[in-house]
C-alpha cells in the first residue's frame, strides 16, 4: 500500500515540475501586445495618414505607444489606458531612435489625429520579475541535473551489491515437473531439511551444503531449483554467475560478500547461482596466468560456502552445463556435496511433460500423448513446451478450434530443422530429383532390420535442407548397436544412389549424408572398436576442448594405425553402399511409385508408406489421403458451429441478466425484456430441433445395417438348418424312401414360409 502511495507522489511530483517548465517558457517567450500584424516603416506613415488599406478597408491610427524598440498601433485609441502597456495591439513596427524621432515630429508638424505615448520611465513589474524567472529556471536546471548525477555516481560506487533477481517466495512445486522423479527424490531431502531440520541433527546428520544440478541446456535445472524453493516455502534469492564478474578489481569478490550476508539475514534460504561455470572455472588454467578478478571472485565464494564462519541454514544451488571446467576446490565435499546429473527425459518422462504443458490447450481427440513421446526422441522440457506452443500457433493461424495430430508434427519439425519454405521457387526436375531422393532414404529404412522407423517424408525445403526424410526410434535407445549402425549409414545413402539409378547422375544434395554416414563409421573404428582390424582400442578422445588447459588436440597412436583406422572408415561406408544399393535395385518400381506420391502430395506419413511398400497406387492412397482430410474438416467445422452456438447461448444470458438489472434501473420496460427472452427460448428450442435431428440421422443408417444384417444372418442360419436336416437325413436311412422324399418336401415348404 505504501509503495502505491509513493508511486503516485513520485508521478504527482514529475507532473508538477513539468507544469512549471512549461509556465516558465510560456513567461520568457510571451510578447505582451506583440500580437497584430507587423508594419514596415512607409506602411506607419501610410498608418499615420490614413491611406493604408488592408482587407477589412482603409485604416487609421488612433494612437502609438512606443516601448523598447516596439512600437504597438491601436486603431481605436479609447482601449489605451494611461501610464500601462497595452495588453494587445492592432498593428505593430520596430524603429530606431531616428525613425521615432521623424515619427513624432510628422505628427506634432501636421497636427493629425494620432495621439502617442511612452513606457514609463520608472522600471516596469515584467522587467524586474522576467530576469528573476531567468535565474530560477537556471538554478531549477542545475539542480536537475545535479540530482541525476548524484544517482547514477550512487550507482557507480555501488557496484559491490549483488545484483539479485528475485528474492521471495517461489510458486513451482515439484508436482509441476515431470520426467525427473530421482532428481526429485534427491532433492526432496534438501526439503525435508529446511522445514524440519531437528530430525537430522538428532542422529548427528549434517545436510548437503551445496547441490550442483548438471545437465543440458533446457533440461529443466533452473526449475528444479525453483520447486525446491517452493516446497520448503523459504526465500529464494537468484543470481547468474556473470553478475559477479566486473572490469574493476575486487567487485566480484564484494558481491559475493554482499549476496551471503543478504542470505543469513534471511535463513533459512537458497541461494541459486545460475551458470556457475561463469565464475568457478579453474584457477591458473587462464592464458594470462593466474590472479584475475576471476579468481578472486572464487576465491571469495569457496570462503563463503565452507570458511572459520559457518553458514547454518543457507543452502547453495548451482547450475552448469559445463562440469568439466569447474575448479576441483568447489566441487568437494563441504562446498557441493552432491552433483545430480539432470538428463534428458526419456519415453515415461517425455508423456509426462506432454501431459503438463498440454493443461491449458485444447487438444483433438487424435492427440496420442504415448506416439508423441515415442517419436520425440533426445527432446528436453524446453524442446516439447516450445513444440506444443508451434502447434498451438498453427492452429490459431489454420483457425482450428483445436490443436490436431498434424499440427503437433509439424510443431516438432519447426523444432527440429524449422519451418517450412513453400515460397522456394523449384523447378519441376528439381522436385523430382529431391522426390527420389527422399523415396531412397525412406525405401532403406523400411527394408533395413535395424533402422529406425519413417515418420514423415517431405520434399518441401525445410531450412537449408531441399527435403527431408524424419525417423524416429520406438525406444530410448542408450547404445548403439553394431548392426544399427551400419543399416543406419546404409539409409544415410539411400537418396545418393537413387539419384545414381534414376537420373545416372548425383548432385550435392547429399553433402549432409555423406557427413552424417562418416561420422558414424568413424565412431564406429575410433570411438566403439567395431573395427575388425583395430579390435578393442579406443583412438578418439570425447572430451572438449578447454581453451586455457588444453592448447589441442593430440594423437596417442602411430600415423601406420591412423593409416588402418582410415581403410576400415573406407571398408565400413563401401560396403554399406553396395547393401543400400542392392535393396533400391530390387525395390526399383516401390521407389518410383514413392517419388510419384510425393510428387503428388509433396508430404506423407507413415502411413501412406506402409501403404506404398504394401503395394497400393498412388491413385487409391491419394484418394483415402483426400477423405480423411475431407472427414477432418467436417469434424472442426462441427466443433466450430457448436462452440459458436454455445457462446451465442452465453452471449443472450449475459444480454438478459443485464436486462433484468437495467429494468431495475428503470432504463428499458419489461416489454423489452420478454422480448429478449421470447427470442431467447426460441434461439434455444431451434438449437435443441437440430441436435435432434442430427442424432435421428446419425441412428437411421446402423438402423438399416442392423436389419440388412438381420435378414443376412437369417439366410445363414436357414442354410445351417438346412444342412443339419440332411446331416441327420444321412445318418438315419432306416426309413422307407417315400416316407423320406415326403418328410423332405414338408421341412422345404416349412422353410419357405418362414
Amino acid at each position: 500500500m505504501n509503495d502505491k502511495k509513493q508511486q503516485g507522489g513520485f508521478k504527482l511530483s514529475y507532473v508538477i515540475v513539468l507544469l512549471v517548465i512549461v509556465l516558465l517558457f510560456s513567461l520568457l517567450f510571451v510578447d505582451f501586445g506583440n500580437n497584430g500584424l507587423r508594419l514596415t516603416q512607409s506602411e506607419v506613415f501610410d498608418m499615420i495618414k490614413g491611406t493604408y488599406t488592408s482587407e477589412e478597408g482603409p485604416q487609421q491610427a488612433s494612437f502609438i505607444y512606443f516601448k523598447n524598440g516596439t512600437g504597438y498601433i491601436l486603431i481605436d485609441g479609447s482601449k489605451y489606458k494611461e501610464n500601462q502597456i497595452p495588453t494587445y495591439s492592432d498593428y505593430y513596427f520596430k524603429y530606431d531612435s531616428e525613425f521615432k524621432s521623424q515619427l513624432v515630429t510628422y505628427i506634432e508638424e501636421n497636427d493629425t489625429a494620432v495621439r502617442y505615448d511612452y513606457a514609463p520611465a520608472g522600471v516596469s513589474f515584467w522587467d524586474v520579475l522576467m530576469p528573476i524567472l531567468y535565474i530560477c529556471f537556471a538554478i531549477f536546471i542545475f539542480w536537475m541535473l545535479f540530482r541525476m548525477l548524484k544517482g547514477a555516481n550512487s550507482g557507480a560506487m555501488n557496484f559491490g551489491k549483488t545484483k539479485v533477481k528475485s528474492y521471495a517466495m517461489s510458486k513451482v512445486k515439484f508436482s509441476d515437473i515431470a520426467g525427473m522423479d530421482e532428481e526429485k527424490a534427491e532433492l526432496q531431502e534438501i526439503v525435508e531439511f529446511l522445514k524440519n531440520p531437528k530430525k537430522f541433527t538428532d542422529l548427528g546428520a549434517r545436510i548437503p551444503k551445496g547441490v550442483l544440478l548438471v545437465g543440458q541446456p533446457g533440461t529443466g535445472k533452473t526449475l528444479l531449483a525453483r520447486a525446491v524453493a517452493g516446497e520448503s516455502k523459504v526465500p529464494f534469492i537468484s543470481i547468474s554467475g556473470s553478475d559477479f564478474v566486473e572490469m574493476f578489481v575486487g567487485v566480484g569478490a564484494s558481491r559475493v560478500r554482499d549476496l551471503f550476508d543478504q542470505a543469513k539475514k534471511n535463513k533459512p534460504c537458497i541461494v541459486f547461482i545460475d551458470e556457475i561455470d561463469a565464475v568457478g572455472r579453474q584457477r591458473g588454467a587462464g592464458l594470462g596466468g593466474g590472479n584475475d578478478e576471476r579468481e578472486q571472485t572464487l576465491n571469495q565464494l569457496l570462503v563463503e560456502m565452507d570458511g572459520f564462519e559457518p553458514n547454518e541454514g543457507i543452502i547453495v544451488l548451482a547450475a552448469t552445463n559445463r562440469s568439466d571446467v569447474l575448479d576441483p576446490a568447489l566441487m568437494r565435499p563441504g562446498r557441493f556435496d552432491r552433483q545430480i546429473y539432470v538428463h534428458i527425459p526419456d519415453v515415461k518422462g517425455r508423456e509426462g511433460i506432454l501431459k503438463i504443458h498440454a493443461r491449458n490447450k485444447p487438444l483433438d481427440e487424435s492427440v496420442d500423448f504415448n506416439v508423441l513421446a515415442r517419436i520425440t526422441t533426445g527432446f528436453t522440457g524446453a524442446d516439447i513446451e516450445n513444440m506444443l506452443n508451434e502447434a498451438a500457433i498453427l492452429a490459431a493461424r489454420a483457425g482450428r478450434p483445436k490443436i490436431i495430430m498434424e499440427d503437433i508434427t509439424e510443431g516438432i519439425n519447426k523444432v527440429i530443422m524449422g519451418p517450412q519454405k513453400k515460397s522456394r521457387l523449384l523447378t519441376d526436375k528439381e522436385r523430382k530429383l529431391t522426390a527420389y531422393h527422399e523415396a531412397g532414404h525412406t525405401i532403406v529404412a523400411k527394408k533395413m532390420k535395424h533402422c529406425e522407423d519413417v515418420q514423415e517424408v517431405s520434399i518441401i525445403p525445410r531450412g537449408n535442407a531441399g527435403g527431408y526424410t524424419m525417423s524416429r526410434p520406438e525406444n530410448d535407445d542408450m547404445t548403439m548397436s553394431y548392426n544399427k549402425a551400419n543399416d543406419t549409414i546404409a539409409m544415410s545413402m539411400g537418396g545418393r544412389i537413387a539419384e545414381e539409378l534414376i537420373f545416372k547422375d548425383i548432385t550435392s544434395g547429399a553433402s549432409s549424408d555423406i557427413q552424417h554416414a562418416t561420422k558414424i563409421a568413424r565412431a564406429m573404428v575410433y570411438d566403439w572398436g567395431m573395427s575388425k582390424k583395430i579390435g578393442f582400442l579406443s583412438l578418439g578422445d570425447s572430451t572438449q576442448v578447454f581453451i586455457g588447459r588444453d592448447y589441442q588436440t593430440k594423437n596417442d597412436f602411430s600415423e601406420k594405425l591412423a593409416g588402418i583406422a582410415d581403410d576400415e572408415i573406407m571398408s565400413i561406408l563401401n560396403n554399406n553402399y553396395k547393401r543400400a544399393k542392392d535393396v533400391l535395385s530390387e525395390n526399383i518400381e516401390i521407389l518410383h511409385e514413392m517419388a510419384k506420391l510425393l510428387l503428388a502430395r509433396e508430404t506423407i506419413y507413415k502411413e501412406e508408406v506402409d501403404m506404398v511398400l504394401a503395394g497400393k497406387k498412388t491413385e487409391e492412397i491419394v484418394k483415402i489421403m483426400e477423405e480423411k482430410e475431407k472427414q477432418q474438416k467436417e469434424k472442426e467445422s462441427k466443433i466450430r458451429a457448436e462452440k459458436e452456438k454455445f457462446d451465442k447461448l452465453e452471449s443472450f444470458r449475459k444480454k438478459i441478466a443485464e436486462g433484468e438489472r437495467l429494468v431495475k434501473m428503470g432504463i428499458i420496460t419489461e416489454a423489452e425484456l420478454d422480448n429478449l427472452k421470447k427470442e431467447f427460448l426460441e434461439f434455444e428450442k431451434s438449437l435443441n430441433q437440430t441436435q435432434e435431428d442430427s442424432v435421428k440421422t446419425e441412428k437411421e443408417p446402423k438402423k438399416v445395417e442392423n436389419k440388412e444384417k438381420t435378414e443376412n444372418e437369417k439366410v445363414e442360419e436357414n442354410k445351417v438348418k438346412t444342412v443339419k436336416r440332411t446331416t441327420t437325413r444321412k445318418t438315419t436311412t432306416k426309413k422307407p424312401a417315400e416316407e423320406v422324399e415326403k418328410k423332405e418336401e414338408k421341412d422345404n415348404k416349412n422353410d419357405e414360409e418362414g
